[in-house]
């Protein structure tokens, strides 16, 4: 599903508004786009999370898809932007190495700097590398929830990011990430093999985008 990618890394398509926030970009990328990253907004609005993205210094994905479906670009493709945290170790999913290949008790960002001298495809896409896709659900505690012990003493925020469950994604969101997703490996060689959910590709709570689908039936232009 070809469509105009114009110069600046924007699509030209009736389906994407522009709502470029140069404050999330990170300066041109330096190599190939090589995957993309699903991600939700932790956030009830899709304003909430444009407004966020005037913030000087913000950090954000290139496409944010609201509830109704519609798509909004927010990012210039070929730029970076910072939407992915340390990665995790890609291969103990392909099974080509095992915990003990990693020093003991390797932290997060020892992991991540072990990975980065890996080449493209051994590794999961980095913020060079991929794009990222937003879309708008939140976090919510589960019903009848009660911090114990120290937990008591900690933020709503930190108790949504270890205990929340994110919204399902609606099926109008659905269908518009699988046309964008479609768009994307279409017009920049983008592999589908290569799109995956926030928490697969870093440390992140496990339930986000756990309801994205991006192989529905192919979507109309």
């Amino acid at each position: 599903m070809l469509v105009e990618v114009d110069k600046h890394g924007m699509i030209n398509h009736a389906r994407v508004r522009h709502a470029r926030s140069p404050q999330i970009e990170r300066g041109k990328r330096s190599g190939a786009i090589t995957g993309i990253v699903v991600h939700q907004t932790d956030a009830d609005t899709r304003a909430s999370s444009l407004n966020s993205y005037k913030n000087p210094k913000a950090n954000g994905a290139h496409f944010l898809i609201d509830k109704d479906g519609t798509i909004y670009q927010t990012a210039a493709i070929y730029q970076r932007t910072n939407h992915v945290g340390p990665l995790k170790a890609r291969c103990l999913v392909m099974k080509t190495c095992k915990p003990q290949d990693f020093p003991r008790k390797a932290g997060a960002m020892a992991i991540h700097r072990i990975e980065m001298q890996k080449t493209s495809g051994d590794r999961y896409p980095d913020n060079m590398e991929s794009i990222g896709i937003e879309m708008v659900g939140r976090a919510r505690l589960p019903a009848g929830f009660k911090p114990i012990r120290e937990e008591q003493n900690w933020s709503l925020d930190r108790l949504r990011g270890e205990y929340g469950i994110f919204d399902t994604p609606t099926a109008a969101q659905n269908q518009a990430l699988s046309w964008l997703v479609s768009v994307l490996e279409d017009s920049i060689q983008v592999p589908r093999g290569e799109v995956f959910r926030h928490p697969v590709v870093s440390s992140k709570n496990k339930t986000e985008a756990q309801g994205a689908n991006w192989n529905l039936p192919s979507p109309k232009p």
